[in-house]
């Protein structure tokens, strides 16, 4: 399976509507601290627009709405693995992402036969606090080889610099939250980031 090397993360519908029409094709709706019904309305919406905009959409932490509301893809933190249904997810035809961070992670979530990896924070980030310290590019390129042909989506203190580098170690999609959303052109950045789908 051949994934898009950029896979952005938003925090809303709002921002998928910004930015699904630029091209995006692989996005993460990564909605917290909302009501039930807040966050099942926003899945819905994000859903409907990733299809209209023939994107796939990958919903983060909230496996059961993602069930119910006919979701493709969801992606579970180490936390959400011990809590989720994975056959359930299986059973729905729903594909999975895990996040890892050390060795102990990585074994467990290969254990789930994932249909992506996602190692970080790969650079310091300031998307939330971190107990573990940076993972490093030497660190990608070990995780790849032990990857072999699952997608290896590398996270953390990204500009599109640093995604190409890490394109470069073995990653195979490079994911990022902040260098877009905190900055005075997202639109401009997120063109900026695409370009990264036309590199060899």
């Amino acid at each position: 399976m051949t994934l898009p090397r950029f896979y952005p993360i938003f925090d809303s519908a709002d921002w998928l509507e910004r930015m699904l029409p630029l091209g995006v094709r692989f996005v993460q709706l990564r909605i917290k601290d909302c009501s039930e019904a807040e966050t099942r309305a926003g899945i819905r919406r994000g859903i409907a627009l990733a299809r209209a905009h023939g994107a796939a959409l990958v919903i983060n932490d909230h496996w059961r709405i993602a069930i119910d509301e006919g979701a493709d893809w969801v992606h579970l933190g180490q936390e959400d693995l011990f809590e989720a249904d994975t056959g359930a997810l299986r059973a729905n035809g729903i594909r999975m992402g895990l996040s890892t961070h050390d060795d102990a992670e990585l074994e467990r979530a290969l254990a789930e036969a994932p249909d992506y990896i996602a190692l970080g924070p790969v650079w310091s980030t300031i998307l939330k606090e971190m107990k573990w310290a940076p993972q490093g590019l030497d660190r990608v390129a070990d995780w790849k080889r032990r990857l072999g042909d699952t997608p290896l989506c590398a996270i953390g203190g990204m500009t599109p610099e640093r995604g190409r580098a890490a394109l470069e170690a073995g990653a195979d999609i490079v994911s990022v939250v902040t260098d877009i959303t905190l900055g005075d052109d997202p639109e401009g950045r997120v063109r900026e980031w695409l370009k990264l789908e036309d590199t060899p």
